[in-house]
């Protein structure tokens, strides 16, 4: 499993997914210079918000390598990591604030601000529970695996695809590929119960499975909540593109 992102590899999938985005050129009704402005903007805090979703991704896909592999360095590097989530998080909310004081945005640009302003608010969440997962995996390097991690490397693994899923669905302002994304968080519901029943038993039959039971279940609870949140993004996504609010996973 393909699962750690250097550096270059990353930044090469984030200009790929960037370079799919509009030029925002065919805007509406402002005076040519203000809507150059405001999309110049708009264009730059999106940029920033993509960046901080293939970082996500990235510490989702290397937290399950360093559980794995008992790679405690790993782990806390992506630990480490999420600073940088949080710090881009900050610079997306001035971003946006800056734009709403001094560009006067209209009903869709307000939209749209406010929707981004969400996004980032639930890409700096899914950071954090990835690094949740790299706190379980330091705490757990130096001890056995419990039944090959029952089935957190496919969850993990589908969270990530999910993850990036909603990203291209943000840049293109797709909202059929948004749903088609929400739709996968069923699989990681599925995964994540059956971990949580297989590793009950476990506990229930050897109480020296207790502890690392234990941690596995909050790891598996933290990828759980990435596929809540991100199917929270792909809902943004469709009212951003249609103006209405629709439950994607009831």
């Amino acid at each position: 499993m393909e699962n750690e992102k250097e550096p270059g590899r990353v930044e090469s999938e984030i200009n790929e997914i960037l370079a799919r985005a509009p030029s925002g050129a065919a805007a509406n009704a402002a005076p040519q210079g203000a809507r150059d402005s405001l999309d110049r903007e708009l264009r730059q805090i999106k940029e920033i918000i993509v960046r901080m979703g293939s970082l996500a991704e990235a510490a989702i896909r290397d937290a399950l390598k360093a559980l794995t592999t008992h790679d405690a360095d790993l782990a806390q590097k992506i630990i480490v990591g999420d600073r940088q989530i949080n710090a881009m998080q900050h610079e997306v909310i001035s971003a946006i604030t800056m734009a709403i004081a001094t560009q006067s945005p209209v009903a869709r640009d307000l939209r749209n601000l406010l929707t981004m302003n969400h996004v980032a608010y639930e890409l700096e969440r899914i950071a954090d529970h990835a690094s949740s997962v790299a706190k379980v995996a330091k705490q757990l390097a130096p001890e056995a695996a419990l039944q090959r991690y029952l089935h957190l490397p496919e969850i993990g693994e589908l969270a990530a695809a999910q993850l990036h899923g909603v990203l291209l669905a943000l840049v293109d302002a797709d909202a059929v590929r948004a749903r088609e994304v929400a739709v996968s968080d069923d699989q990681i519901d599925a995964l994540y119960r059956q971990s949580f029943d297989e590793c009950v038993a476990l506990m229930e039959a050897d109480k020296a499975n207790v502890e690392r039971g234990t941690r596995l279940l909050f790891a598996a609870h933290y990828l759980e909540r990435i596929g809540d949140r991100t199917t929270n993004i792909a809902e943004d996504i469709v009212y951003l593109v249609s103006g209405e609010v629709e439950d994607l996973n009831p």
